[in-house]
């Protein structure tokens, strides 16, 4: 219960912060599970989501930098971003216009990506002291870097399925350690009376 007092970084850390994000946490990690089991049921389509995904992202950030380029006014920062705002415009229309011939490039820059995510989760991990939910965080950097290993040694072969099956598991698998992490807190928060 909110106290009538002012609200302080103290009243908002122990009165609204553990029960607010206890309940995004909780929706988040059924959201990824979710959207896990979709992409793992419908690979195809989850491959071409992923895709589409990145390519609208590189076309609107593209645009982003365009505008940023117009409005600047030094010549040497204008032509730079001139420049990166055209190629990430360009990619991101062909990765629109073409999803199935990006996908196989998506496929090594998703390895990447799982790679880097598996070492900062097991960085994360190792940095906490042990504490519940601890084991959860070594779990997804682990099952990370197992999907990088599987997508590089299956390239090109299976990049029409590959991407939205081991996405899903990657989501999958990040929803059920964000689900147990939230879990942990929440009874650490309760024993401590928060």
């Amino acid at each position: 219960m909110m106290s009538s007092s002012p609200l302080t970084p103290t009243t908002y850390a122990s009165e609204i912060s553990p029960r607010w994000s206890h309940g995004w946490s909780l929706a988040l990690s059924v959201a990824l599970i979710v959207l896990g089991v979709i992409a793992v049921v419908l690979p195809q389509i989850g491959g071409l989501a992923v895709t589409l995904y990145f390519g609208w992202l590189l076309l609107l950030s593209g645009v982003a930098l365009l505008l940023f380029a117009w409005r600047t006014h030094a010549a040497g920062v204008m032509a730079s971003q001139v420049l990166v705002g055209v190629v990430s415009g360009l990619i991101g229309g062909f990765l629109i216009a073409k999803p199935g011939a990006g996908l196989a490039s998506l496929t090594l820059l998703l390895a990447g990506y799982l790679l880097l995510e598996g070492l900062l989760e097991l960085t994360a991990a190792f940095r906490v002291r042990p504490r519940a939910g601890r084991t959860w965080l070594i779990v997804d950097g682990v099952v990370a870097l197992v999907i990088a290993a599987a997508i590089v040694t299956s390239w090109p072969s299976s990049a029409a399925w590959i991407v939205g099956t081991l996405v899903g598991i990657n989501l999958i698998f990040g929803g059920i350690s964000r689900l147990m992490v939230t879990g942990a807190v929440r009874r650490h928060v309760g024993v401590l009376g928060v």
